[in-house]
């Protein structure tokens, strides 16, 4: 058997039924468990590895001082903040292995914040009275979390809430034990991308570049993929990161919820890692199936690509709108960035005869980029479209010049 430690974190005054059963059912499948406790005003019958005065002094804080805030919303801020660092200590120094955290909707808040505090490939598992409720916004969420109803579970154990219960410690646990988490063997190159066939450059440019020795990793940019790219670049994670796929940013500025948050397209560059960009499907404008079409979006068509997706494309206006957003966000790099115009078209269905075919529309957003690029940003027009050989030859030419001049290392750092 294992012995892949779980961290189980929640408020021991008021669930300790519950957590002590997570805690059972892991141990009772090989697991070791080590324990936190985030209540704040009860005292628990079980002696926890990492004690509530531990966790509020890990944000700075104190009991005494969470309580005197008289606001339940405040003190829980506090321990998400310590229960944050101290779960990140852990996994640093080798001491966790995966996370469940158990809630309502204050627990849930703060189970929200620990996940975030966590690397990709630590298996993070929320057991929540609102699990995929639309009360969590996608902002809040860690690229691989995972999240099971709390069914029957608000106050006591019986064996309706157990189902969820024990299913949430057989997860996590195995998890633990299957997980592969990403290694450090070759330096990876982030790729943004919308499907293979409305973008398919990755076909092309991702055997090329992992013949040169790099990893690739495509990043679907519909939301929570273009959230799991921005979170690895904000720690470095990418040698050189290849944005061609921007619909997030312009579903953001049009209030749509498949956007991947307010900071697209500002990691790389604040990280200071080298960036080759294009505008892919920038034209498009994406709402859920679900989302009520805000009004000044309502005299054009919008297409259900299925269920969960409606689509339609952006007017000149909206084009201008957001080229000059796009320059604005990648002027703030600490490192070069060079964009690539590929003037013949910038996704499948915008070629001459296709549904998205609109050159007007297309050479006022080329317009723009070309009135609002600035130094240090540099600017390679080519007479192609985004599909076509000649966008994969260019960006090779650039990627290897950056290459050679060491802008692109070849080592892991």
């Amino acid at each position: 058997m294992s012995n892949e430690t779980i961290l189980v974190v929640g408020t021991y005054d008021t669930k300790d039924a519950e957590l002590s059963y997570l805690e059972e059912r892991i141990l009772s499948m090989g697991g070791a468990v080590v324990s936190m406790d985030v209540s704040v005003l009860g005292q628990s019958d079980t002696s926890c590895n990492i004690s509530k005065h531990d966790v509020a002094a890990a944000a700075g804080s104190s009991i005494g001082e969470a309580i005197a805030a008289g606001d339940e919303n405040t003190a829980m801020q506090i321990m998400a903040k310590g229960a944050s660092a101290l779960a990140a200590d852990l996994e640093s120094r080798g001491k966790l292995d995966g996370v469940i955290i158990l809630g309502g909707t204050m627990g849930t808040d703060l189970a929200l914040d620990v996940c975030r505090s966590l690397p990709l490939g630590v298996p993070k598992y929320v057991v929540s009275t609102v699990s995929f409720s639309p009360l969590i916004p996608a902002e809040r969420l860690s690229p691989d979390i995972q999240m099971i109803l709390w069914a029957g579970g608000l106050y006591g154990l019986n064996s309706i809430c157990k189902s969820s219960l024990s299913q949430a410690a057989g997860a996590v646990l195995g998890a633990a034990q299957a997980v592969e988490r990403p290694t450090a063997n070759r330096p990876v190159i982030g790729m943004t991308s919308l499907g293979s066939s409305c973008l398919s450059y990755m076909k092309l440019l991702k055997p090329a570049l992992e013949k040169r020795g790099f990893e690739v990793a495509i990043f679907h940019a519909t939301g929570m993929g273009g959230m799991a790219y921005e979170r690895i670049a904000s720690q470095g994670g990418f040698a050189c990161a290849m944005d061609f796929a921007l619909p997030e940013l312009g579903n953001l500025l049009a209030g749509s919820v498949v956007n991947a948050g307010s900071d697209r397209m500002l990691n790389a560059g604040k990280s200071g890692i080298p960036q080759l960009v294009s505008p892919g499907c920038i034209d498009l404008i994406d709402f859920a199936g679900w989302q009520e079409i805000p009004e000044r979006y309502s005299d054009r068509p919008f297409h259900a690509h299925n269920r969960l997706i409606k689509s339609s494309a952006l007017n000149n206006g909206e084009r201008r709108q957001t080229a000059r957003e796009i320059i604005a966000r990648l002027a703030s790099s600490k490192a070069p960035v060079h964009l690539i115009l590929p003037v013949k078209g910038i996704e499948e269905w915008d070629r001459p005869g296709q549904p998205a075919h609109d050159p007007d529309g297309l050479e006022a957003f080329l317009d723009e980029m070309r009135k609002a690029i600035t130094p240090p940003i540099q600017m390679t027009e080519i007479n192609a479209h985004i599909n076509d050989q000649a966008f994969v030859d260019t960006v090779l030419e650039l990627f290897d010049e950056w290459v050679e001049l060491g802008i692109v290392k070849r080592t892991i750092k």
